[in-house]
């Protein structure tokens, strides 16, 4: 099983926010989740960014890929 990290959208139709999960590479955006890793809320000024570092860290080192826009999130959160 291949892990990917990316974001999977919920909230209102023009007020989204995201949450940052661990999810099988073969799943579509909407579908179960293996770990929530944390919320990204756009809509703040400045963005609101809460990730679990350790645990990004562990899905990293076990061979997780993170998507193109989670990986430009985790240079910012840090």
């Amino acid at each position: 099983m291949a892990v990917k990290l990316r974001l999977k959208r919920f909230g209102k139709r023009s007020m989204p926010t995201y949450r940052l999960v661990a999810i099988d590479e073969s799943q579509r955006r909407q579908g179960s989740e293996v770990e929530v890793l944390g919320n990204y809320n756009p809509h703040r000024d400045p963005a609101e960014i809460n990730f679990k570092a350790d645990r990004i860290q562990y899905w990293l080192s076990v061979g997780a890929r993170p998507s193109d826009t989670v990986r430009s999130l985790i240079k910012k959160a840090r």
